[in-house]
């Protein structure tokens, strides 16, 4: 049976949907992004001391964000550089000084200011995260599959680099735009795939993600309809998302795409996302999330995976090893040899990879062991890619293959 949500979940729940935008609306208070993020982690840490006993109010979000520029205002004030009246104009700045319309979105606004080009993109991407989704830093982590030491380390030299160069963080006008738009982009995709982890119930992920990161994406794709990147993203998340219901059991468990009910997938979302990819191939300037679409799309109009069409999906990774050659790329791009030209050849590829630390590239090489008659590898594999798992629902499918090979 399920349990009521306490009221220190609903102060959660409010955090995980608030916190981007509140930030971003103090931030065009303040013009300082860590004055910003205090003022707004002050106002949640007042609200976990207050809603529980006095209930949400009406509308949490506009008293957040109230009280969060209330303790802007109060942190001008005890500043003796500052005087009352430069931190109430502080406080009107935003009326006095109407931001562009070329946006209409505050998340947006705020992932495109934090994605500043003086950063190295890495930096760009793990700030936005942490600003615009209050990540932790230990997901941020996953995301980029290096430490959390190490992923702090990144956040705070970023912050530094700002403070100390005077960067501004300002919305960012048309022409700007281009330029920021691959940290933007990255930073969406790895919101879509903190919200799937969600889906598969890790412990730390979080809900309401995955349709964010669609928001935003079809938001930049309508902003910059001359880019066929943004409009590429779109279709590939589009397409994940289409086999969202047949993506775990009744049970909680993971269910690999070639295990799928197909009848279960959302035809619309496919059929929009093929629409997209349509349109960007004939545009001819092919980018990573173009050519991850275009395989998508190959498994979506596929009726099974025996009759996938694995020959033009290990070409298009081809085409996107010319533009993306990361190591996750060649283990995926590994998957589909193994069904082109057998687990023996992928074998061999994914041998060269250095993903030691990556539990899907224990799980790949598990299930190319187990179809070699290596069980007691695959099972060793298949344990290593258990642990190192981010949810439930990947676990428990992995502790059941292991368990399929007989080896306890």
């Amino acid at each position: 049976m399920t349990e009521a949500p306490t009221p220190t979940d609903s102060v959660a729940a409010v955090f995980r949907e608030e916190y981007g935008r509140a930030v971003s609306v103090v931030l065009r208070t303040t013009h300082d992004l860590g004055l910003a993020e205090e003022a707004v982690q002050e106002a949640f840490a007042a609200a976990f001391q207050r809603w529980p006993a006095e209930g949400l109010p009406e509308q949490p979000g506009a008293w957040i964000i109230t009280t969060a520029r209330r303790r802007a205002v109060d942190r001008f004030r005890r500043d003796a550089a500052r005087g009352e009246k430069e931190a109430q104009a502080a406080l009107l700045r935003t009326e006095a000084e109407p931001e562009p319309e070329v946006f209409g979105d505050d998340r947006l606004k705020l992932l495109f200011a934090c994605c500043h080009p003086a950063l190295a993109m890495p930096a760009r991407v793990a700030l936005a995260l942490r600003v615009l989704g209050g990540l932790t830093t230990a997901q941020i982590a996953a995301a980029f599959l290096v430490p959390e030491a190490t992923m702090g380390q990144r956040i705070s030299r970023a912050k530094a680099k700002i403070r100390d160069a005077g960067i501004p963080y300002r919305v960012p006008s048309a022409g700007e735009l281009p330029e920021r738009l691959a940290g933007v982009l990255s930073t969406i995709y790895l919101i879509y795939n903190e919200g799937y982890s969600a889906e598969l119930g890790a412990p730390t992920a979080r809900t309401g993600l995955r349709s964010e990161a669609l928001r935003l994406a079809r938001t930049t794709s309508r902003l910059l309809p001359e880019e066929p990147e943004p409009a590429g993203l779109l279709a590939l998340l589009l397409l994940s998302e289409s086999r969202r219901e047949a993506r775990s059991g009744a049970d909680g468990v993971l269910v690999p795409l070639g295990e799928q009910d197909r009848g279960r997938w959302d035809t619309a979302l496919i059929a929009e996302g093929l629409a997209i990819v349509r349109r960007c191939l004939q545009l001819g300037r092919l980018g990573p999330y173009q050519l991850q679409a275009a395989i998508q799309a190959v498994h979506s109009t596929a009726p099974s995976t025996e009759a996938t069409d694995w020959r033009r999906i290990v070409r298009l990774y081809d085409l996107l090893l010319d533009v993306s050659s990361g190591p996750i790329v060649r283990l995926n791009r590994a998957v589909a040899v193994a069904e082109f030209e057998g687990p023996d050849a992928a074998l061999e590829l994914v041998d060269g990879l250095e993903l030691g630390g990556y539990h899907v590239f224990h799980a790949v090489r598990a299930d190319l062991l187990r179809r070699l008659g290596r069980v007691h590898e695959a099972a060793d594999e298949y344990t290593e890619a258990a642990r190192l798992a981010p949810s439930a629902g990947e676990r428990l499918l992995l502790d059941a293959r292991r368990r399929a090979l007989g080896q306890v």
